[in-house]
């Protein structure tokens, strides 16, 4: 039985040598979900190969035709093309620290080749909002993404309400993923002025309102540590994130 062809759109996770001039990518697909590809001939020099590479760096969203096989773990790609060009996000080296942040924290929540449309969906508008946002809105933009993302996997921060976030005792318990005012006995926990801050975000429904949110370099990077440990309870395997203390610097 041949393998079928299917135009599907893909968010690209990771790029690995293959051969002389081949690739291996992996890509988050909205019809397939994690898939990977092999994709020849990308890496000569001549008139064939040129400027493909480019539409495999991390982040890049694809339109593609691809040749889908259950039974096989790598795949193969028809056709490519862009089916969003960024503005900034491959060239601002803050834009693209904080879109290699969200790829890599996507990618570590990603075990099964299971389909998500709500999920893809939310990624890609993720993405493009990012590569046209300014300001307050790109500080807040990985914590946003980081706390929505959770959502789909079944652990969203509980608790948050219009009375709690009045309360100048606020604490967000990291361990059981809660927001509380009463004192927590362990000490996995985020202080009040930065569990405000994530509360706020939290309840954030349009990317666009992160302007309204008032905060500090300082607090933020507490909030993504904090979220690295929160993320490393739900999901196995975990482990630390490669771009973090990248994003940290670059967005002090």
């Amino acid at each position: 039985m041949s393998d079928l062809i299917h135009k599907t759109k893909g968010i690209v996770l990771k790029t690995v040598k293959y051969g002389e001039t081949s690739v291996i990518v992996s890509v988050y697909t909205e019809l397939f979900g994690l898939q990977s590809y092999l994709i020849n001939g990308v890496r000569t020099s001549g008139k064939k190969g040129a400027g493909k590479m480019s539409f495999f760096q991390s982040a890049a969203i694809l339109e593609m035709e691809v040749y889908h096989n259950e039974l096989k773990q790598i795949n193969r790609v028809k056709e490519f093309r862009f089916a969003y060009l960024y503005q900034d996000i491959f060239y601002s080296v803050i834009k693209n620290g904080v879109a290699l942040y969200m790829v890599e924290l996507l990618t570590k929540c990603l075990s099964q080749p299971e389909v998500n449309f709500g999920l893809y969906a939310f990624v890609e508008d993720c993405l493009m909002e990012l590569d046209t946002c300014t300001g307050k809105e790109m500080a807040n933009f990985p914590i946003f993404f980081a706390v929505h993302l959770s959502n789909f996997f079944g652990f969203l921060p509980a608790g948050i309400s219009e009375d709690l976030l009045k309360s100048n005792q606020v604490l967000f318990d990291v361990q059981e993923g809660i927001f509380t005012d009463t004192p927590i006995a362990h000490g996995c926990w985020l202080d009040t002025k930065p569990a405000l801050v994530l509360a706020e975000i939290a309840l954030v429904r349009q990317p666009g309102e992160l302007t309204e949110i008032s905060t500090n370099a300082e607090i933020r990077r507490g909030i993504l540590e904090v979220l690295e440990l929160y993320y490393s309870f739900h999901i196995s395997g975990f482990g630390k994130m490669k771009t973090l203390p990248v994003l940290k610097a670059i967005m002090s």
